[in-house]
């Protein structure tokens, strides 16, 4: 730490010796949105009256893996709560395992569509799936995993 006797002790990172530093390539895109000032809208060619009706300016950083599979599991109306109360009508216990809550979160990061490419995985995951449990009636039980998302291959 550096003292400087007029205020206070001043960390050494606040003059850039413990910065970490990153390249462009390494930044995601919400970090660098993130240091966006007005002059940057200007230059990119945005004129000034709509610059000025524009008092903040924020961003969004994208998901990681973790939020997107709490996005698939916690909230009250959840999509996995919801496949899993369509097969409760079929009288048929429906289980996703970790791995496959994972893979259907890390394929939507590849697809870069966020929460809204959560559902249209599991529908292409499911579909068969759906179809096949009504005309069989002694399943008792569906376990979805990491294979069945990745290779369409049929649920234990």
């Amino acid at each position: 730490m550096i003292w400087n006797p007029l205020f206070k002790r001043i960390g050494t990172n606040t003059m850039g010796f413990g910065a970490e530093i990153k390249s462009k390539k390494e930044k995601r895109i919400g970090e660098l949105l993130a240091e966006v000032r007005s002059e940057d809208l200007l230059k990119f060619g945005l004129i000034p009256e709509f610059i000025g009706r524009l008092p903040v300016i924020s961003t969004l950083n994208d998901l990681d893996e973790a939020s997107l599979v709490r996005i698939l599991i916690e909230p009250k109306d959840a999509i996995i709560k919801q496949y899993k109360k369509l097969f409760e009508l079929e009288n048929v216990n429906l289980k996703f395992t970790d791995g496959a809550l994972r893979c259907v979160a890390k394929l939507s990061m590849e697809r870069k569509s966020g929460a809204r490419g959560l559902r249209s995985i599991l529908e292409n995951t499911m579909l068969e799936v759906m179809y096949d449990i009504p005309s069989q009636r002694d399943i008792k039980e569906c376990v979805i995993s990491e294979e069945v998302v990745v290779n369409k291959e049929k649920p234990i």
